[in-house]
């Protein structure tokens, strides 16, 4: 366990759920948190891959379940907000980071992935958060924590649809702020928009020239998970009174 510091007094004891955990942000967020005293719930679809990075966690003193989660179903997303109230009896905050990227070019008509990104990075942020919204209204308190992408903010070539979703993601969770202050429920909410991160997204990609583009664009510029787990640690290590809205994240030396 890390020592106590301004930092980690704030995670300490906080139940985290985070879905897409199996790898990537969502193995590297959970680590860390767990490390700084949280404790968290993971989700994702490679159950054998969530267990392990359960048993390291319990294993170095940390505390960790997981769940089976398909976030394209509602059930799945209540279950595991479920998990977390009967595993540590509160939940603290959630971390949206599923998501797929099989990035073409529009003329490439990839409409079966088109479908799927709409399914997974947007109507799986919009499950999440409907899971775990009720008992964040009914306990007047919660963090909503949501990776969009730097092609949230800006449009690139081969990412129409995948940026269109991202984009989706900002403009959600921008009201979700505005509509919980005007609420009175006091619940946080911060957007990531990384770029380019060594994570499994691009081996999603279908389109040979794409895939083979963005492989190279990857191995010049791509940060570690690591580098995103830290600023999600950050935004959640804040006091109440004060919230990180949107974090643009990624490598000193790509040009975003």
């Amino acid at each position: 366990m890390r020592e106590s510091n301004l930092l980690t007094d704030f995670i300490r004891g906080k139940v985290i759920l985070i879905t897409g955990a199996s790898s990537g942000i969502g193995e590297a967020t959970a680590r860390l948190l767990a490390e700084s005293g949280a404790k968290v719930v993971l989700g994702a679809r490679r159950k054998c891959k969530l267990k392990k990075i359960v048993t390291d966690i319990n294993r170095t003193g940390g505390l960790a379940t997981c769940r089976e989660l398909d976030v394209t179903k509602r059930s799945d997303n209540e279950a595991i907000v479920d998990l977390a109230i009967d595993a540590f009896g509160q939940l603290d905050a959630v971390l949206l980071n599923a998501g797929i990227m099989p990035r073409s070019p529009i003329s490439a008509l990839e409409v079966d992935n088109w479908d799927r990104m709409v399914d997974v990075n947007i109507k799986g942020l919009m499950y999440g958060i409907a899971a775990a919204m009720p008992r964040f209204v009914e306990q007047r308190s919660g963090h909503v924590l949501a990776v969009s992408s730097v092609a949230g903010q800006k449009s690139y070539a081969g990412a129409a649809v995948y940026g269109g979703t991202k984009w989706f993601v900002r403009n959600f969770m921008e009201v979700l702020r505005m509509e919980s202050v005007a609420e009175g429920t006091n619940i946080k909410t911060t957007t990531l928009y990384p770029a380019a991160v060594r994570t499994e997204l691009i081996s999603l990609i279908d389109d040979k020239q794409t895939a083979d583009e963005m492989r190279n664009f990857y191995d010049r510029f791509a940060v570690s998970p690591a580098r995103i787990a830290e600023t999600v640690a950050y935004a959640l290590s804040l006091p109440f009174d004060t919230t990180i809205n949107e974090i643009t994240v990624g490598p000193t030396k790509q040009p975003w």
